[in-house]
């Protein structure tokens, strides 16, 4: 076989390739024995007929069609690993010569990453937002305590902000009940809006058996957009009492017989949890430093792909959902329409595919490995995000044939985290943020031999995608492997 590379553009190249003909003996040997299979020869027992019986029953050229059927994607997979071409879609293949009897010649054009320029990486350092907890902050987050523990009590008045009702919903449109349009009893806090426009409008003011009728927008359905008559029956009206903030709020809420050691516990809290933050700034920071210090092209066959797919996937979503497009531009607050959200969406994948050429770049130049204790972590990671457990998550992995990527993204996801640890971090003030702070603390391990033997349960359920993933990371770090 003898290939050649034309590149077409930063990250399109054209391979020509020309492959003898006795290289194509075992896709010849292929054809003809799934033919013998299916072709019935009187005189000859299935599997048994002589291959030129079979060129003159289904003709030569039919049987060259299948044969390069057959060698193309074998033959061009092995030139794309001679070649080391890092492809990133499917080729568009065009047969520029077929000598039977001599020699398979054809083209392969195919988006491949980009070869970028890297600026030096050894003085890096980004900016992140100051540890502050002000006591509003603190004020915010007991409320939200007090209000766990607040009661209801009735009141003989006009409902209010903060107030809770049951009330009756009727909706009609054209005068007719629509289906699912009608409920009795449901709760609801006056002011909270979380319901339908125009409903806190019409309840608040409604005394007990007392009625209101409003026009609001249908969200879903197949007349979604259109304007509905709701009429709202309130049916009782109850306050909203907090208990008082003292010491004996603070000993039933939490663990501590203060105000001021619940105030200070809060305090901790907030302050811990804008520690992480300041970690995860600090790497978004650092991307975006790269994305704008980087010169990335991007092929437009991708982009345009990824475009396709995710709006699929979400017009799948909407039907599941009862919507269609206006209703969820209207609720998302989209004030452009599909022009604004196809034009964020564009930037969002760009943004995307530009920061895993990048990543997958500085994994190259560093050498970047993964190992087992590498993909173990993200599977346990990742499977604790998705509420799975470990073995189903690595079952997922390989039904889906998501291996090389999932070890793609680790390796990148190790390269930033090792670019992060040599970049200096410093907050607004100057301070330097230490990131070993910022690691999460190891698990302790479990108090008793079932719990242990539970644990390694979750995790030998890894093995076996960890073992194939492996395999799929000269893949991932060589060729063959898509961003």
């Amino acid at each position: 076989m003898k290939s050649t590379i034309e590149n077409l553009g930063p990250t399109r190249v054209r391979l020509a390739i020309e492959v003898p003909w006795s290289d194509l003996d075992h896709a010849f040997g292929e054809v003809y024995k799934e033919l013998g299979r299916q072709v019935r020869v009187p005189g000859f027992r299935p599997g048994k007929v002589p291959n030129r019986v079979l060129d003159q029953r289904i003709g030569r050229p039919v049987v060259l069609e299948q044969v390069v059927q057959h060698a193309v994607p074998e033959v061009y997979s092995e030139a794309v690993r001679e070649n080391q071409v890092r492809v990133i879609s499917q080729p568009d293949v065009e047969v520029t010569r077929l000598d039977d009897g001599e020699a398979l010649a054809f083209t392969a054009e195919v988006d491949v990453a980009p070869t970028l320029e890297l600026p030096s990486l050894d003085s890096l350092a980004v900016t992140v937002d100051d540890v502050e907890v002000s006591d509003e902050e603190i004020d915010a987050q007991v409320s939200v305590m007090r209000e766990r523990f607040a009661t209801l009590s009735g009141v003989e008045r006009a409902a209010e902000d903060g107030d809770f009702v049951s009330i009756d919903l009727e909706a009609t449109l054209d005068g007719q009940v629509l289906e699912d349009g009608s409920t009795t009893g449901m709760s609801y806090e006056v002011g909270s809006g979380g319901l339908m426009a125009g409903l806190d409008e019409a309840v608040r003011g409604l005394s007990a058996d007392e009625s209101a009728t409003f026009s609001t927008a249908l969200l879903s359905g197949e007349d979604a957009g259109r304007e509905a008559e709701v009429t709202v029956t309130v049916r009782s009206v109850k306050a909203k009492e907090l208990p008082e903030l003292d010491d004996e709020f603070a000993s039933i809420a939490s663990e501590f017989d203060t105000l001021a050691e619940l105030r200070d516990d809060v305090r901790t809290r907030l302050s811990r949890t804008k520690v992480l933050q300041q970690g995860a700034q600090a790497r978004d920071k650092l991307v975006e430093h790269l994305l704008e210090t980087i010169e990335v092209p991007v092929p437009e066959n991708m982009v345009t792909q990824e475009l396709a797919w995710r709006s699929q996937a979400m017009e799948r979503e909407l039907q599941q959902a009862g919507m269609d497009w206006d209703a969820y531009f209207s609720a998302a607050g989209i004030e452009g329409g599909r022009e604004e959200y196809d034009a964020e969406l564009r930037e969002n994948v760009e943004k995307a595919v530009k920061t895993q050429f990048i990543l997958d770049s500085i994994a190259d130049a560093r050498e970047v490995t993964v190992d087992n204790e590498d993909l173990s972590a993200q599977i346990m990671a990742q499977a604790q995000r998705n509420r799975v457990s470990p073995e189903q998550y690595a079952q997922q992995l390989q039904q889906g044939n998501n291996i090389a990527d999932f070890v793609a993204d680790v390796r990148r996801t190790k390269a930033l985290a090792q670019l992060l640890e040599e970049t200096t971090i410093t907050d607004e003030s100057g301070n330097v943020v230490d990131l070993e702070a910022l690691r999460p603390r190891t698990v302790a391990a479990p108090s008793d031999d079932a719990a242990a033997d539970e644990a390694d349960a979750d995790a030998e359920g890894t093995d076996e995608v960890v073992t194939d993933a492996e395999a799929a990371v000269d893949d991932a770090e060589g060729s063959t492997d898509k961003p």
